[in-house]
């Protein structure tokens, strides 16, 4: 009993909760898209908003959140993520259709932003040189658990009852841990002038250019998903959002109250770090939000066995994430990022190569290496980046490494559906009738995301430089 107390009074774990929770959720929602999109008589393209309304909300708060952590408390922005995830899942499972359901999600997108933005931050407070790796690899274990039970999960609870209950799960769990969290985390005194006073000075002109061009940027993909609209105003629209979004950057920069501090993106190391995660996450959530149309709607494959193939993916993650996390603080993370990258490459290859009638070993090798490129690479990545930046910004740091993770994502899937989409004109719900026409557009999507991970390992050749000078130097 002693030994059970001493583990949950220790921040790393609550820290780890809240990610289990969050990955949780996010992967059974995955699942889950067939059967929403079913349930509440929506098409499959517009199934894939309910991840994408929650992604571009977290990218949207997550520096903010980030900022405020640090001016504030990073522990007390983290615990109201908790208490605004729990909210938007009760939301979600009782959402009567998809209008109050996308409102839930947008609550719990909230939530998760919150939790991203000071996770890292808080992480990176309680640790050294010496054991940081291990401790992001803890955290980063959390998210692969939680990416395993959702599947599973997730697959139990659509094979015997409804989805709803993906949601309502959360509720529970989420009350559970805000307790524990309550007892762990000391907060400073903060009063309602504090908060005043650190919102009042932020540079919100900044915050609503940047939310505006990263909406702008996501809704561009109806206009080539959907055959009525104009490929011309899709292209205006992606290319003034990438414009706004840049600008927003820009403008942070020389404003005199910047949300992100000017030396961490005037810090190569860094940004090369945060690129190489964009593409990284952007590559594998091509397959987190497709698959599940592979294996249930085009080769009618159950709930439960599509799930359980799901798993596979974070199960590798989960084995050879801590173990990376340990390598990177004996023999560096430079090598582990590039070999990481390559073994992504090669899965994408993979995904390329899916048959058209189910094949075990076709589908379950490209899923195993894609677990085991994410799990050499995330760990490393994460460590180097921070250890590149100064300890009192490790907030904003860390808030912009949860931005770059989320962003991927939600490019990713705007890139995945609007690729897959623009190639099956007029089709409302994938189908095994569609045959090879589904499976070819199914094949280009991921030629491209080989593609992108090949420019990320190039890229990140620099970042295993950057670590050789420094460690000559010292």
């Amino acid at each position: 009993m002693a030994s059970k107390s001493k583990l949950l009074s220790d921040p790393i774990i609550v820290l780890g909760l809240f990610s289990f929770l969050s990955s949780l959720s996010g992967e059974s929602t995955n699942l889950a898209l067939p059967n929403i999109s079913q349930a509440l008589q929506i098409t499959n393209n517009q199934a894939t908003w309910i991840v994408q309304v929650g992604l571009i909300t977290t990218t949207i708060l997550l520096v903010a959140f980030g900022h405020l952590g640090d001016m504030i408390s990073k522990e007390f922005v983290f615990l109201m993520g908790g208490i605004f995830f729990t909210l938007g899942s009760l939301v979600n499972g009782l959402a009567p259709g998809l209008t109050i359901l996308l409102l839930g999600r947008v609550v719990q997108a909230i939530g998760s932003a919150m939790i991203m933005a000071n996770s890292i931050g808080i992480t990176t407070e309680l640790s050294t040189p010496k054991n940081r790796g291990e401790l992001l690899a803890i955290t980063s274990m959390f998210i692969s658990v939680g990416a395993i039970s959702g599947p599973a999960i997730g697959g139990l609870i659509l094979s015997f009852t409804s989805w709803r209950l993906i949601y309502l799960i959360n509720v529970p769990l989420g009350i559970l841990f805000i307790l524990i969290g309550l007892k762990v985390f000391t907060f400073p005194k903060i009063s309602v002038a504090t908060v005043k006073k650190s919102l009042a000075g932020a540079n919100w002109f900044g915050q609503i250019v940047f939310s505006v061009g990263i909406i702008v940027l996501s809704v561009s993909s109806l206009f080539f998903q959907n055959p009525k609209l104009s490929y011309l105003i899709g292209i205006a629209a992606f290319i003034l959002g990438a414009v706004l979004t840049i600008y927003s950057f820009m403008q942070d920069d020389h404003s005199q109250t910047p949300w992100i501090s000017p030396t961490i993106l005037r810090n190569k190391p860094f940004v090369f770090s945060m690129f190489a995660l964009f593409l990284a996450m952007l590559v594998n959530v091509a397959s987190n939000i497709l698959l599940p149309f592979y294996l249930q709607s085009f080769n009618g494959i159950s709930p439960l066995i599509a799930g359980l193939i799901m798993i596979m993916q974070s199960s590798v993650m989960l084995f050879v994430s801590p173990i990376s996390g340990r390598l990177a603080d004996r023999i560096g993370s430079g090598k582990l990022i590039i070999a990481g990258l390559l073994v992504l490459a090669v899965s994408q290859i993979g995904y390329t190569m899916f048959p058209l009638k189910f094949n075990w070993p076709l589908v379950l090798l490209p899923i195993l290496l894609n677990g085991v490129g994410m799990g050499m690479f995330l760990a490393p990545n994460n460590s180097l980046a921070i250890s590149y930046v100064d300890k009192s910004l490790t907030g904003v740091a860390g808030s912009l490494t949860s931005f770059f993770r989320t962003i991927g994502m939600s490019l990713g899937i705007t890139i995945a559906s609007t690729v897959l989409f623009a190639q099956l004109p007029g089709v409302r719900y994938i189908t095994p009738q569609l045959g090879t026409t589904f499976l070819t557009a199914f094949h280009h999507v991921f030629l491209l995301m080989t593609g992108l991970s090949l420019i990320a390992a190039i890229l990140s050749l620099y970042l295993l430089k950057w670590e050789k000078e420094r460690a000559l130097k010292n």
